[in-house]
Parts: C-alpha cells; structure tokens; sequence
C-alpha cells in the first residue's frame, strides 16, 4: 500500500484486536541510539520489565549488551535461559522469593545473580542462606535519593549496612545502587540539575565508604528519563528499560531523547451507541488502565475525547462519529508501555506492513519454572 504509514499492515483484516504489534526494526535503532548515547556499551544495564521477551533480550545481547537488570524472578530466569552473563534483580527479594533467587544460583551457574538489599534483615538472611550452600551473593546497597519506595536514605547507617555487607564473608559488596524515578522533569536542563542533586547523594555516601577502606565496585543508577544524564557520567552503570518500546508518555515528555515507538496496539470500533459517541476493544484487559485519560494515543482520532473505559471497552466522545462505521480499524501508542505489554501473551511483529511471526512474552507471569 503505497505512502502508508509505518504502523500501518498491509493486510489487518484477519488480525484479532486488540493486539499489540511490534516493529524489530525499530527496535533495533533504539538499541543503537542506546548505546551510541553512552559510547561504551560495558555500561548499559537495561532493564528488561518493559518487554519480557527473549527476542528482544538476544537482540540486545547481539550489540554486545550482557549485563542486564530485571524486576522478577520470572525475568531472571528468561535472562538466565538466553544466556546472559550478569543479571541484577532490582527488587528485594522476600520470602519463599529469597529461596527462588537461590535456586536460580544453583540451576544456571553460567550466570551471575546479584540483588538489592535496603536493612539488616534481608542482608543476614542472605548471608545466612549462602552460608548454608557454601557460596558469596553479590549484593548492592539499595538508596533512596528521592523516590521514596524503596532503599535506605544515603546517611551514616548506610555506610554501616555497606560495611556488614563488605565485611560478611558469604556476601560480595558489589556496589550502590538508586532509581530515580521520580525525575521526570521535561525539560532536559531542569532534569540534569534535578538528577545530579540526587546523584551527589550518592558520591557523597561512596566517598564515605571509600574512606573507611572499603571498596564500591559499580554504581547503577537510574532508568529511562534520566538515562541520557547518567550516561554522560563516568564509571556509572546505567538500567533505560522504555528506551526498548518507547510510548506516548515518555515520548511526548522527553523531547530530548529520540527513541522511537515500536510498539503499537490495533483496535476496532466495536459500537456507536448514541450520536458523538464510539466504542473500541481497548478495555483494562487491554492497555494499562492506572493513568488519567487519554491512556493512548489513537492515529486518526487525535480530536477524540477518551471519556470512560471498563473491562474490555474504551468510550470516546467525537463530534465527527458519523463518519465512522462499526468494525472500522485503528491503531494506537499506549501511553504506558510497561504495565500494557503484560496484558499479552505474546506480540506479532510486523516488517513493511507484514506480520512475520510472533514474540512469546516469556516473563509475563511471576513465576516460569522457579
């Protein structure tokens, strides 16, 4: 179909909606802008929550990525089973959790586990279980610079959390590490000041473990908004997770960054029940629901007024409805990437308005085989 757009297929009519379609292309310059950001791709920790998928995590893995963060220990095993070699699980494991990370260790000794820890009661557990097994458990020491959802504030008990872990021989002191979430300033130069603010938390707390003696192997630090200022850093291991797919809400808010969406839902006009008012498939079941409208963005209904959603329908107000049919097809960016990618169990992927196949989102659930 000649001058179509690049999200468009060329054939959708036998393809279910709502679907989520990606483009391998596309993610493969977003791979490479990644890392030409950065320059030394030694330093890029990506976080993988966004896609859960196997396909996406080789293709990094083939522009030399190996280490990699996660959120799950679901997605540490994918990690594991594709055979990367340095894996960090970036929420605190508790429970019958602590001992799936264990049996991770066991099952794919070709990689290395590491975790986060914030308090006294999770690091003498994790001692205590790897005394039991006879092995050393990287750990980094988990700040909070802000967010305030997890870690321990950069203050004098941290450096003595630092030293417990250091000087505890089942237990590897690996380094230091804080997401910054909640930097999202839209302006690159507000963002910069906002983020190095929080990051001199995290000198000034390294520069008083260091004076002890003691050695902080890697900082990792950030996510997506704030990954272009942590990769001009040196020494700074750095996790972008949406910089993979990109959305609407980040590419709307982060001007600065250039990384292009590569994940698009397909939808249909299911009902017209009233003058001005349209109906689509793209319920809670289908996109992330936690956001204010709009919670997509929809190619061709830009002047749409997204009004309610429930479990399987979006309602939309829109003044020109006459002009549309039921069954009429439509293509959508999601707002939020994340959290919509886990309401599917697999994406197809498209190249030049073709579905070549489809991607299982292996890490959808909490749990695979461990």
């Amino acid at each position: 179909m000649a001058g179509k757009n690049w999200y468009e297929l060329d054939n959708p009519e036998e393809i279910v909606s709502p679907s989520l379609l990606v483009y391998p292309d596309r993610i493969e310059k977003n791979i490479a802008l990644m890392i030409s950001m950065i320059g030394d791709v030694s330093r890029l920790r990506p976080h993988i929550k966004t896609h859960k998928t196997a396909e996406i995590i080789k293709m990094q893995m083939q522009h030399g990525i190996q280490k990699f963060k996660c959120a799950t220990i679901a997605e540490a095993e994918l990690l594991a089973q594709c055979g990367a070699k340095d894996i960090l699980l970036a929420l605190q494991p508790v429970g019958a959790n602590l001992n799936r990370l264990f049996q991770l260790i066991a099952t794919y000794p070709n990689s290395v586990f590491s975790t986060i820890v914030d308090n006294e009661i999770t690091v003498g557990l994790v001692s205590e279980m790897a005394a039991s097994r006879e092995i050393c458990v990287p750990l980094y020491l988990d700040l909070n610079t802000g967010m305030n959802r997890t870690g321990i504030e950069p203050n004098n008990h941290a450096v003595e959390l630092f030293k417990q872990i250091a000087e505890d021989p089942n237990l590897e002191a690996r380094g230091l590490h804080a997401y910054d979430g909640h930097i999202r300033d839209t302006d690159i130069k507000i963002r910069k000041k906002v983020c190095d603010a929080a990051f001199s938390l995290v000198l000034n707390l390294k520069n008083k473990i260091e004076a002890l003696g003691l050695e902080v192997k890697t900082l990792v630090m950030g996510g997506s908004p704030s990954f272009p200022i942590h990769a001009a850093r040196k020494d700074v291991e750095t996790s972008p997770g949406t910089t993979l797919l990109w959305d609407e809400r980040y590419g709307t808010s982060f001007k600065d960054m250039p990384f292009l969406q590569a994940a698009v839902l397909i939808t249909r006009i299911i009902s017209k029940p009233k003058e001005g008012v349209i109906c689509l498939d793209l319920g809670h079941k289908a996109i992330a629901p936690e956001m204010n409208f709009p919670r997509v963005k929809i190619f061709g209904l830009e002047d749409a007024e997204q009004t309610g959603q429930s479990e399987e329908h979006l309602v939309l107000h829109y003044a020109k409805s006459e002009t549309l049919k039921i069954g009429d097809i439509f293509y959508a960016i999601p707002m939020h990437i994340c959290p919509t990618v886990a309401k599917y169990s697999k994406v197809l992927t498209v190249e030049d308005g073709k579905i070549t196949g489809a991607w299982k989102i292996a890490a959808r659930d909490h749990q695979m085989q461990i």
